[in-house]
Parts: C-alpha cells; sequence; structure tokens
C-alpha cells in the first residue's frame, strides 16, 4: 500500500464561505416555512442535538455520523431539517451531507455550483445508468467522508484536478479559487469532473442523510419500500463504526403530493408535520451493527490473505463486491437498519407494517422501475 499523502489545505475562503450561504439560507428559509406556513413537532430532538454539539470540534470526533430515515417526499431534504434551530444551518462542517441523482440536480453548471456547495454528492440511478450502483465512485466518497483522511496518493481522488468542461450546460465544476495542485476531484463516470469532499481534513467523520429506499414512496398505509445496500457499505466500511440515527418523516408528502395538480412546483400550505429521531444504534455501543462489522473485517482480512491485496478505505476488488458473503453481509445490514426506521415508526404510533413490504420481490410486482400511481395506491418519484 503506498503511503498517504499529507492531507491538503481546506477549500478556499471563497468557497467555504460559498458553503456556508447556501446551507445557511436554504436551512433558515426551511425552518420559516415549517414553523409558520405549516407546522412541524420533533420528537426525540434534544439528543440529537447533544449528539451534533458533541461533534462541533472537528479534531476531536472519533467516528462519522449516518442519519437513515423514509422518503416521502421530493422536499424531505431540507423540509426535515426545518427542525434543527437556526445556528445549526450556519456551520456546513457540522451539518448533513446528502445524496442527490446526477440526472436530476446536476444537469448543469448552476445546479452543480448550488447542489455541491449545498453538501450534496452526485449518485447514478443504475436502472437510468450504466453508472450507477452501490459500487459507483460517489459511494467510495461518501465511505470516505465517514472516515479519516488522508487517502493513499493511488487513489482517484487524490489526483490534482482535471481538465473540466467551461460549458455551462456542463456539469463539471471545481473550486475556482484553489490552485490545481489542491483542488483535489474525482469523476462519476470517467468524463464529469467534480470536487472530491473526502480528500479535506475538514470533513473527516462528517454527517452523512440518506434515504435507502431511493425514491419519494407516498402510501395510503405509510409504508416503506425495500432499502438499498449503498447504506450497508456506510456502516460497514468505514474505520470506525459510524453513530447511526434511525428517523421517522410524516407530513412533507402533503407539503408535496405526488399527485399535485398546478402549479405542481409550489409547496402546499397549513400541513401537520412530524420528525421522529431514534437511539443512537450505531458508535461504541454493543449490538448486531458491531457484530457485522466485525464479520466485514474478517472478510477483508481473509481475503487478503489469499492475495486480494490491502485495499484504501472505500476501495474494494471484485470477491468484496460479489462474492457470496459480502453479498450476505450487506442484505444483512440493510435489513437490520430498515428494522431500526420501523421502530421508530412505531414510535410515531403507526401499527406495524405486513413484513412482506420489505422485500425487494414484493416491490417488483408493482413494477419497480416505473413512476406514478402504483398497483398498490402508493405513488412513487424517482429522486
Amino acid at each position: 500500500m503506498v503511503d498517504p499523502l499529507p492531507s491538503p489545505p481546506p477549500p478556499s475562503l471563497p468557497w467555504r464561505i460559498g458553503s456556508t450561504a447556501v446551507m445557511a439560507f436554504t436551512g433558515t428559509v426551511t425552518r420559516a416555512f415549517m414553523h409558520s406556513a405549516n407546522g412541524q413537532e420533533a420528537n426525540g430532538l434534544d439528543k440529537f442535538l447533544e449528539l451534533l454539539d458533541e461533534r462541533k470540534d472537528i479534531d476531536n470526533r472519533q467516528r462519522g455520523l449516518i442519519t437513515v430515515s423514509n422518503h416521502i417526499c421530493v422536499l424531505d431534504d431540507p423540509l426535515m431539517w426545518g427542525v434543527l434551530p437556526f445556528k445549526y444551518h450556519f456551520n456546513p462542517s457540522n451539518h448533513r451531507w446528502g445524496l442527490g441523482g446526477h440526472d436530476i440536480v446536476f444537469k448543469n453548471k448552476a445546479l452543480s455550483f448550488f447542489f455541491t456547495l449545498g453538501q450534496v454528492v452526485p449518485t447514478h440511478r443504475l436502472h437510468r445508468s450504466p453508472y450507477g450502483g452501490p459500487f459507483q465512485p460517489t459511494m467510495r466518497e461518501a465511505v470516505r467522508l465517514m472516515s479519516r483522511p488522508p487517502f493513499t496518493s493511488s487513489n482517484p481522488n487524490q489526483n490534482p484536478t482535471t481538465p473540466v468542461d467551461q460549458s455551462l450546460h456542463s456539469p463539471d465544476i471545481t473550486d475556482p479559487f484553489t490552485s490545481p495542485s489542491n483542488a483535489y476531484t474525482y469523476t462519476t463516470n470517467g468524463i464529469d469532473t467534480f470536487p472530491a469532499p473526502s480528500a479535506y481534513a475538514t470533513r473527516q467523520y462528517a454527517w452523512i442523510h440518506i434515504f435507502p429506499e431511493g425514491r419519494v414512496h407516498q402510501h395510503p398505509r405509510k409504508t416503506m419500500r425495500y432499502f438499498r445496500w449503498g447504506i450497508a457499505r456506510l456502516i460497514l466500511e468505514p474505520e470506525e463504526c459510524p453513530d447511526i440515527i434511525p428517523m421517522w418523516i410524516e407530513g412533507n408528502n402533503e407539503i408535496m403530493p405526488e399527485d399535485r395538480v398546478a402549479p405542481r412546483w409550489v409547496p402546499r400550505i397549513g400541513k401537520k408535520c412530524g420528525v421522529w429521531f431514534g437511539e443512537n444504534v450505531g458508535g461504541e455501543r454493543e449490538g448486531v451493527f458491531r457484530e457485522l462489522r466485525q464479520k466485514w473485517r474478517a472478510l477483508v482480512e481473509d481475503n487478503k490473505r489469499k492475495g486480494g491485496g490491502g485495499l484504501e478505505v472505500g476501495v474494494l476488488n471484485d470477491e468484496l463486491k460479489y462474492g457470496k458473503e459480502a453479498v450476505a453481509l450487506r442484505e444483512e445490514c440493510t435489513r437490520h437498519v430498515r428494522g431500526e426506521v420501523l421502530r421508530v415508526r412505531r414510535m410515531s404510533g403507526l401499527a406495524d407494517e405486513d413484513p412482506k413490504e420489505g422485500l425487494v420481490e414484493t416491490w417488483r410486482e408493482e413494477g419497480g422501475k416505473r413512476e406514478g400511481r402504483m398497483d398498490d395506491r402508493s405513488l412513487v418519484k424517482d429522486m
């Protein structure tokens, strides 16, 4: 394994100011909207804020943070974070990173700048792009955001910036105020160029929010789709087990219902919404996720002894991607994550859902790659 490079300087001051401005503006508008034009209640918020306060000092962070929830509205993020007091929106280094559709929110340079400054990274959906799936470059970035840099010089995101398409129609961006030798980038498809957030020590052990359903799902019984495997990579692969906070959100689907009439882009008002925060089920706690990580570590070591070599954080060989044991561990981890979200769902007062709701086979019967009204009366939007 190649020795790690020193971590580069933080992103430029203008870039950091821009990120603070986007995060603060979005958070302020969202909180004002959710607490004036609508009603938003938070349950279990105090403990979550205590956890965020413990993470303010970047240098003293010991692990990453994952929040995971159901997905019921195209505006869940940022609407759900209207529960956070204003001051939390002015500190991007202690705010969430999210995953956004490459073909939706990274269509051109303007959108790329806004969402990148807003701490969103571009992801491809496998049913729309051959570059999608749980092993795409952005998932490597996400795993590394859960870890501590520096990484080795052999990794793609530790190379000096590649040429950027200057066309306004291109999604390519980089920090224009950083020297090329310090502007670390990566590509999601071998063509585009985006800043590599995990290269910087100021992003170590970051907070990532993820919607494992992968799509908006508005069901009359408030059930969830099956969860995708990406969440398992974020739990199993980082160097330290992240804190894991399961969440449940309600009411946002009434602000932006998928069957809304024109003007469709206008959020509805006068709705009652809620956000529930569950207990931390990750970190140093004894439990299923710690056991699964131990099994993963053993699998990685066994692969190394068999000649798989020492792999950097976020990098997997074929055996660790597609091997039977690796696949089984991801499936089990994903199933337990969904179970923890269901536990918080139960806290909100809802009855237990039918266990088959979480099966891939159930969703395939409803046409897993369609949008709109499904056979089970749910409304689905690809996001």
